[in-house]
């Protein structure tokens, strides 16, 4: 096709961007579009501010705009824009593999980089499966999810994701995976941030392993808090029995810390927050500021050293990506771990954890809640279902917001909260006054 070509008849359709998890001709009849954003807010085309209650997409953890990542990418831009990682590198990814392992829990100490927090997983599910073949161990090759996981739309994360929707016209995926129940029930609701009982919801794995047989297992990948599938703590005591169960097996353990990773939860990542250190952690989203696409899996000193043991001039791991470590990537990367220290934005999401739990859970006696669940700065609102119309209020809730001016996310009935962490105690309040005002006028 010719530049002259983009403006023949028909060329320039409103449908020509094919959007991803979108209702497209939905969207047409009221189309969301933004200009501009800068800290906490959004500009519309139509000159509207919009409070950012998601980040962006769980991703904008430091605020959008912030002037040092923008013009770290500006000068790696006019400096370096592109380098292979293939057998080649730049200053930019040693320093921000140690950067990134040294703000992760002690003991992860090796980055792996990939683009998206999808690859993450598949590149995570791969070591795994690679790391036992290294080991002399090559039956394992059993993955386990968990239901009402989310690990991306990849070929991989996807088959040991727990949402049923996103797999349905995808079929079939990769065999040998199981899936563990969601570490939740009647019981818990609203519990005061991570339920007090649950952490018996491990044993399951016992059960997975004694149909399945251990060692055919190569690891069980969790969210730490599941986000997308509705903002679900997890119970105290829980992760630790995960990892106790999978060190007696001799199976890894994958922590899924895409959207809990940089703060979210008042650490660095959720494995810091809960106390329990994984194997292989994957991370992407707050990592750049979500302003490029990066992800990473750290890995520990026992993975990465089986796989260090062949010849030495043999390649280790046959696996990367194009954009692997770009060095746009890595200026962004190294920028945002700079503001997130100068801005205090750990202690900072910490210290306003009490009121947003305390806030969120003013929203208990609104109509239609009939849940309510936070874990550091995320919340998940469940609310009631209309008769034959399953996610319809959820949908007209979350429209609702952003014609208030405020933007949120909903899976189905679920309203998902996971603002940007430089908020105050006014977009707290604003945030759940919106809803609370919304949902009493609801039908």
């Amino acid at each position: 096709m010719t530049f002259a070509d983009a403006d023949a008849p028909g060329r320039n359709r409103d449908d020509a961007f094919w959007m991803p998890f979108t209702a497209m001709r939905q969207y047409r009849r009221k189309p969301m579009n933004f200009v501009s954003a800068d800290a906490m807010h959004y500009e519309t085309d139509d000159g509207r501010r919009i409070l950012d209650g998601m980040a962006g997409l769980w991703c904008v953890n430091a605020g959008h705009g912030q002037p040092r990542i923008t013009q770290s990418i500006r000068d790696m831009a006019g400096q370096l824009d592109f380098v292979s990682s293939f057998r080649m590198s730049h200053p930019g990814a040693a320093a921000m593999a140690q950067a990134l392992t040294a703000l992760a829990p002690v003991g992860l100490d090796h980055a792996f980089f990939v683009s998206s927090g999808s690859e993450a997983v598949d590149s995570a599910l791969k070591i795994a499966r690679a790391y036992h073949q290294a080991r002399g161990e090559g039956r394992r090759v059993k993955l386990i999810g968990r239901a009402k996981g989310y690990h991306g739309m990849g070929w991989g994360g996807l088959s040991v994701s727990g949402i049923g929707r996103h797999k349905r016209d995808f079929g079939p995926l990769l065999g040998e995976v199981a899936h563990l129940p969601l570490p939740y029930d009647a019981t818990m609701a609203f519990s005061d941030g991570q339920p007090r009982h649950g952490a018996d919801y491990a044993q399951a794995l016992e059960q997975i392993v004694a149909v399945n047989d251990a060692g055919t297992i190569a690891a069980v990948i969790v969210e730490p808090v599941t986000g997308s599938g509705g903002v679900y703590p997890p119970p105290h005591g829980y992760l630790d029995a995960l990892r106790a169960i999978c060190d007696r097996h001799g199976i890894l353990l994958i922590f899924d810390e895409v959207i809990t990773g940089f703060g979210r939860l008042g650490a660095s990542f959720a494995a810091q927050a809960y106390g329990v250190l994984p194997d292989l952690l994957t991370c992407a989203k707050g990592m750049t500021n979500g302003a490029v696409p990066m992800g990473a899996v750290l890995a520990r000193d026992t993975v990465f050293d089986a796989f260090m043991a062949g010849p030495p001039d043999a390649i280790e791991l046959l696996h990367g990506y194009t954009y692997s470590a770009h060095p746009l990537a890595c200026a962004a990367g190294l920028a945002t771990i700079a503001v997130h220290d100068e801005f205090g934005l750990n202690a900072r999401a910490a210290r306003l954890e009490p009121l947003w739990r305390q806030t969120a859970r003013g929203l208990r006696d609104a109509p239609h809640v009939a849940d309510i669940r936070t874990a550091g700065i995320l919340a998940g609102i469940d609310l009631t279902p209309r008769s034959g119309a399953s996610g319809a209020r959820g949908n007209d809730c979350a429209q609702a917001c952003f014609e208030a001016g405020m933007l949120i996310r909903n899976a189905g009935d679920t309203l998902l909260l996971s603002p940007p962490l430089v908020l105050d105690k006014a977009d707290i309040e604003r945030l759940f006054k919106t809803i609370h005002d919304i949902l009493n006028r609801l039908d």
